[in-house]
């Protein structure tokens, strides 16, 4: 992590790296205005619940159930891994 920000979780930290790269003008204004931490933090809660929420629905169209997983737990693991990166991608982009 940065020593310059706080806590800002995974995907605030993926943001705070893509800003750096792409808009390092905007990074340095908002430190400046000291809205930086708390921009980035916002990101990470609306990024991280944008995955949890297509986790879920990605889950419950594809059969993705508590059943299959008491009947079969590694294809379970293996379907859940599958639907989480594809989630993960989604909100990446």
């Amino acid at each position: 992590m940065n020593p310059n920000i706080g806590n800002i979780g995974v995907w605030g930290f993926r943001h705070y790296e893509y800003l750096k790269q792409n808009r390092p003008s905007t990074v340095g204004v908002m430190r400046l205005n000291g809205t930086l931490e708390g921009y980035l933090k916002q990101v990470n809660q609306e990024a991280t619940k944008m995955l949890e929420t297509l986790v879920r629905q990605y889950a419950k169209a594809e059969g993705v159930t508590e059943a299959l997983k008491r009947a079969d737990q590694l294809g379970w693991v293996q379907r859940m891994n599958s639907i989480h990166n594809r989630a993960e991608e989604v909100v990446l982009n």
